[in-house]
């Protein structure tokens, strides 16, 4: 595959991985609108790859808590702040993996895969995120997580599903309502992306097992060091913004998109 593809591809997901405007949405429109070829498998495991590890290194001090926790978990012995953590994360990621494995199995996730479908999420998904963004309370912070809020915002990120929907969009959505603030609520969300990221990763990787050769590894290489760079750059952008921006600008811009993709879905028939 050429570099400058890669690099696109890289960048795309990177960047819409942890803002909240789809990475699923702007990867099945990029080949769509580009008449390029799809990228394939084993190009989507390696981008996920470089965005697991830039949220895993953004977020070190959080992820080193609940890492450790987790042995208290797998003990049946929460008693410290990153054993609940991990607690709180794994009830938060279990409502997706059910519901992502029996829409897998179903074989309707390939019939979402439409530029209307896109369309309509961005553009609905957009408009709630705003509402919630502008109605919900400040008064939160990440460390008041409570298990009833993890379980919450985990059935919302089952929205997510939806191509366009915005994985980092719903559940930013869901910790605003929630009342946790800007940042605090993005934060979440982010590391509620760590477990979600990496069994997407790993089903993808199971459907690529045995069929990757050198030229593959050497792309996938390429391409999940561009989406580590581009997904570190987005989030240290997207939380210096938070502190003086609201979520606002993105909601413009998954509105647009939407009307947009709308037009081009029902005027054009794509």
């Amino acid at each position: 595959m050429p570099l400058f593809h890669l690099f696109l591809l890289a960048v795309i997901q990177g960047v819409t991985e942890f803002l909240p405007i789809s990475s699923s949405g702007h990867l099945i429109l990029f080949p769509n609108l580009t008449g390029t070829q799809d990228q394939g498998l084993a190009i989507d495991v390696a981008v996920h790859v470089g965005t697991l590890f830039a949220v895993v290194i953004y977020f070190w001090s959080d992820v080193k808590l609940a890492f450790f926790g987790t042995g208290e978990l797998l003990r049946g012995q929460v008693t410290s702040r990153g054993g609940f953590l991990a607690l709180c994360l794994l009830v938060a990621t279990v409502p997706v993996v059910i519901a992502g494995g029996a829409l897998k199995l179903s074989g309707f996730d390939e019939a979402l895969r439409s530029t209307a479908v896109i369309g309509w999420t961005m553009l609905g998904f957009g408009l709630v995120l705003y509402w919630a963004d502008q109605t919900g309370a400040e008064s939160r912070r990440a460390e008041q997580w409570t298990l009833k809020d993890a379980l919450i915002m985990g059935l919302w990120q089952v929205l997510a599903l939806i191509p366009g929907t915005s994985r980092s969009g719903i559940t930013i959505t869901a910790a605003r309502r929630l009342g946790y603030s800007r940042e605090d609520g993005a934060r979440l969300a982010m590391l509620m992306s760590i477990p979600t990221i990496a069994m997407a990763g790993l089903l993808l990787a199971v459907d690529v097992i045995g069929e990757a050769d050198m030229q593959a590894a050497r792309d996938g290489a390429i391409a999940a060091g561009f989406a580590f760079l581009s997904a570190l750059a987005a989030l240290a952008l997207m939380f210096r913004l938070l502190k003086s921006v609201s979520f606002t600008p993105y909601v413009i811009y998954r509105v647009v998109l939407g009307v947009v993709l709308l037009v081009l879905a029902y005027g054009y028939g794509w």
